[in-house]
């Protein structure tokens, strides 16, 4: 294809890195909603004297939609369809970063505990129902999340994408929804189905590290350009080349999914040990209750040793012959809770 006059954004520079700002108001007006949703639940938690971490509400609003606006509005989202560079950064926050700060703010959990009754019924019919366990169930959570890269770059869905303002779109609703589905249950702070155990989660995301560094690999080697009539097209006049953008985003694409990936690792490693602890905990507490009844019990049967039920001053009770009989077949009647043996 002739390339055409470029009609585009200026070339990257650290000022236009800053001053580069899109607004989406679609986008704007949901995040926002969202963010006022949270905040009044918030409110009410306090207002009635529960207390909810504020870490929790900082991780949401600003971790998790503060990264969907900084990836979608700022200078990333102004050149997602200029550099391809650009767009692997972009991918990368909203399928790994916003999606763990926003399962760390748990709004499912923030929204059972404020919504009323019938709400509240809703949103339980909703995680309960059939398509939210097929979706969160680990195995198909862990397919849409590892394959979709692999899907959107091997195939003409990636230069879809860039030609159609719709479809672009409609791609970082799917990668944010994608990495929702995969580290919420995996986090477990919310009551969502698909939870598993703490070995399993760990083995879950260790088996998901190796494909970021494939994917970007294959992305590096690839002698073809991906969309590149696209980016031919384009023309664009500053910047890499076509090939040497493309080399830079498998880099991204292959470091950050590793580092990220390791750095959840270490998260899900550091809240096995605290569950560990919380359950040690528990049980000696239990059994320091159960100590305490016992000595409790003692100390009454040597103080009082006259009130302590005999033989003698039981109440009598209808028993059956083999519990009121004395002998070796009684007793093993009662331990082994046999039947009548005159039936």
């Amino acid at each position: 294809m002739t390339p055409l006059a470029y009609d585009g954004p200026p070339a990257l520079s650290v000022a236009n890195a800053f001053s580069q700002w899109e607004l989406d108001p679609y986008l704007a007006c949901g995040i926002t909603i969202v963010a006022a949703l949270y905040v009044l639940g918030v409110v009410q938690m306090r207002r009635r004297g529960d207390g909810w971490p504020w870490l929790r509400t900082l991780s949401f609003l600003v971790g998790g939609l503060g990264s969907i606006v900084l990836a979608t509005m700022s200078a990333l989202g102004v050149y997602d369809d200029t550099l391809f560079t650009d767009h692997m950064v972009q991918h990368m926050i909203l399928s790994m970063v916003a999606p763990v700060f926003l399962a760390l703010g748990a709004p499912v959990t923030l929204a059972l505990r404020t919504f009323r009754p019938r709400s509240r019924k809703a949103l339980l019919g909703v995680l309960h129902s059939k398509v939210a366990r097929f979706f969160t169930w680990t195995p198909i959570a862990w397919a849409h999340f590892v394959l979709l890269p692999f899907v959107l770059y091997h195939t003409q869905w990636y230069a879809a994408t860039l030609q159609h303002t719709w479809l672009h779109e409609l791609l970082h609703v799917q990668i944010l929804v994608a990495g929702c589905l995969f580290f919420w249950p995996l986090l477990g702070l919310d009551p969502l189905p698909g939870r598993i155990s703490y070995p399993a989660r760990m083995l879950v995301t260790f088996l998901s590290l190796p494909f970021h560094a494939i994917l970007g690999l294959s992305v590096m080697l690839q002698t073809s350009l991906i969309a590149g009539d696209y980016y031919r097209e384009l023309g664009r006049p500053w910047g890499p080349s076509l090939s040497a953008d493309q080399y830079a985003g498998g880099g991204v694409l292959w470091a950050t999914g590793d580092l990220v990936g390791l750095l959840f690792f270490g998260v899900m490693f550091f809240q096995w040990q605290r569950a560990e602890s919380r359950t040690a905990v528990r049980e000696d507490r239990r059994l320091d209750r159960l100590d305490r009844t016992g000595r409790r019990a003692a100390a009454a049967a040597v103080a009082l040793p006259d009130q302590m039920p005999t033989a003698e001053t039981e109440p009598a009770r209808d028993l059956p012959w083999w519990e009121v009989d004395a002998g070796p077949l009684a007793e093993r009647v009662r331990r082994e809770n046999w039947a009548d043996p005159r039936d």
